[in-house]
């Protein structure tokens, strides 16, 4: 079993504040499978302007940061597992796809997001994964097919 502290997510994903969005690895088994947590808290930049006077479900976690926070942890995965069979991958790290998503619940400031994500294909620099997300004993998403690229030559920020 293969635990990782924020630390280490930091020197594998190139990610940073705000929008890191994985904070501890519970287990890894590099090439098969990863679980992974992210806390959510009421700093986080989406609750930021939110009206006093808004009901309790005006802070669920919006479902395009859950999605985003799963695919880093697959990233995590995939990035890991590729330096420890001694291969590297270099250029721009993309989320590509996610289909078959489905959304039963919803996480608030307080929550852990735990994450488990399986890699189900790799063809080169393309990583196909699937997986899903809890709330404590609750399954709030579950994610049928995940796609991640890298790609070369891609200067960040030009989106092409």
């Amino acid at each position: 079993m293969t635990t990782l502290e924020h630390a280490d997510i930091r020197r594998i994903l190139p990610h940073r504040h705000p929008v890191l969005l994985v904070d501890r690895v519970l287990d890894l088994e590099p090439g098969v499978r990863i679980v992974a947590t992210k806390t959510v808290t009421g700093s986080e930049p989406c609750y930021a302007g939110l009206e006093e006077d808004l009901p309790a479900s005006a802070y669920a976690y919006p479902a395009s940061l859950l999605v985003e926070s799963f695919g880093q942890t697959g990233a995590v995965l995939w990035l890991y597992s590729a330096t420890t069979s001694g291969e590297r991958r270099e250029g721009t790290l993309i989320f590509g796809s996610a289909r078959d998503v489905t959304i039963t619940g919803s996480a608030y400031p307080g929550d852990v997001l735990r994450h488990t994500v399986e890699i189900d294909q790799l063809i080169g620099d393309n990583a196909f994964m699937r997986g899903e997300t809890w709330v404590g004993d609750r399954r709030i998403a579950t994610l049928g097919s995940v796609l991640a690229v890298v790609r070369e030559g891609l200067a960040a920020g030009t989106g092409s």
